[in-house]
């Protein structure tokens, strides 16, 4: 297939997950918290994310590629290098993540959950070019870049958000280590799901459960006035909801015989 229709199917493929990723979270609070913070994040995630998935493809996968094809194990795959890339992307997010702009508002949790959609984009747009470019062979094949395309910005996203929550408990070092561990645990899916469609039972209902905690971890870091104000307008729309309607329920030959009265 033409590299440029390559490209393009990988890259629609990872603006909508990363579309999709944004809403729900990131729109329920939308106005109460550093939004202008949190775009800014994505800019910073691209570039990162472009960075990381560029050299785990070349370090990781490729070898991991070679080692499904031969069945044999190559020197390039080993525990450490596994660990040492992951590592070097959360060093990375982590200081994006302790930039002036994002501690005075507290706002880690959305600038970690915008900056994590920007690099699962990223990685999920370098896999499904590896697997357009391999050939799709059918309904398993484009349901696996389907997939792809729409969970890997969220695990991301779920990543990020958990080590700038962890971070604004003053919970550094283990942000650092627990990023690192749960990117390097969900890298190893993304490319075991390359494979097998077995993968998708580790990696979807994790999600799924993480899902209400991480609409936590974003509430967390709404500041309090941004919390007062969403408060106040939820309250808003529940007395709107149960104001009773103003109806008549006089019987109808009352009515009819006040209007004929007044006629």
């Amino acid at each position: 297939m033409n590299e440029f229709i390559t490209f393009q199917i990988a890259a629609i493929c990872g603006l909508i997950g990363m579309t999709l990723g944004w809403r729900g979270v990131m729109t329920k609070y939308s106005g109460f918290y550093d939004l202008p913070t949190a775009w800014n994040q994505v800019f910073w995630g691209i570039l990162l994310g472009g960075a990381f998935a560029s050299y785990a493809d070349s370090s990781l996968f490729l070898p991991y590629y070679e080692a499904w094809l031969t069945g044999e194990r190559t020197p390039e795959l080993n525990a450490i290098r596994l660990f040492l890339v992951p590592l070097i992307a959360t060093i990375g997010m982590h200081f994006l993540l302790r930039r002036k702009r994002v501690r005075k508002g507290g706002s880690q949790a959305t600038s970690g959950w915008a900056l994590g959609l920007a690099v699962g984009g990223m990685l999920s747009i370098v896999l499904i070019t590896r697997k357009v470019q391999g050939g799709i062979d059918g309904a398993v094949d484009v349901a696996t870049i389907v997939l792809i395309g729409f969970f890997a910005p969220r695990v991301e996203a779920v990543i990020t958000a958990f080590h700038g929550t962890l971070m604004l408990r003053g919970k550094r070092w283990g942000a650092i280590f627990r990023a690192t561990f749960w990117r390097a645990a969900s890298l190893t899916m993304f490319y075991f799901a390359w494979f097998s469609p077995l993968a998708w039972v580790f990696i979807i209902p994790p999600i799924l459960l993480a899902q209400d905690s991480a609409e936590k971890w974003v509430w967390d870091s709404v500041p309090k006035e941004g919390r007062r104000r969403w408060r106040r307008m939820q309250a808003d729309k529940r007395r709107e909801k149960l104001a009773p309607a103003r109806v008549d329920h006089r019987p109808s030959s009352v009515i009819i015989s006040a209007k004929t009265s007044e006629e």
